[in-house]
């Protein structure tokens, strides 16, 4: 399982951060075969909402060669869901199996056309602006609809990793992974 974690200006840090490391414990685990991940971007060097600058290896790649995508969120997202080329370069993933936001991720999955006719959740402050994107906006934590995965704000990102690793493998799994972080905190889907 090849993952592309889409990194901009001005995400949430804590958005790619729960989630990046709840799902490369499948590699960690050699849970599933040849599993890797890459840092890309539109640039080569990024600033968090917060300051913190990150390197970003993968510049504009072509996302169709991936498995997963998943894209943050951050305020910069209200503005990056009406960029253009931004988008274009997200709708290069029309292929990809596994598509996967946090927060207003949820609104450039949106504004690619990734979430036409699917139920989907985003933090609490945006569930207005992902309206027009999809069938339902969801109030939970995270929502699966097919193989698209959304989760709410922030700290959301560290439970829809757990769930995506349960969806994907089982209740074990995602247990032993919450336990490997000393997250208590996650809710086993079948329980």
């Amino acid at each position: 399982m090849k993952m592309a974690f889409i990194l901009f200006d001005k995400m949430t840090l804590l958005d790619l951060a729960g989630f990046y490391e709840a799902v490369t414990w499948l590699g960690i685990l050699k849970v599933k075969p040849q599993v890797s991940w890459d840092f890309c971007g539109v640039k080569e060097q990024v600033r968090d909402d917060r300051g913190l600058t990150i390197h970003i290896p993968h510049v504009s790649p072509d996302l169709s060669s991936y498995d997963l995508i998943f894209i943050p969120g951050g305020m910069s997202t209200r503005q990056l869901q009406y960029d253009p080329e931004f988008i274009g370069w997200i709708q290069t993933a029309q292929e990809v199996e596994y598509k996967v936001s946090v927060c207003t991720g949820a609104l450039i999955l949106g504004a690619a056309g990734f979430l036409k006719g699917k139920r989907a959740t985003t933090n609490p402050s945006a569930y207005e602006l992902l309206t027009p994107y999809c069938s339902e906006v969801v109030k939970e934590r995270y929502v699966r609809d097919g193989n698209v995965f959304t989760g709410g704000g922030v700290s959301a990102s560290l439970d829809l990793g757990l769930y995506f690793i349960e969806s994907l493998t089982n209740a074990d799994l995602a247990r032993t992974v919450s336990e490997k972080m000393d997250y208590p905190y996650y809710k086993i889907s079948a329980e």
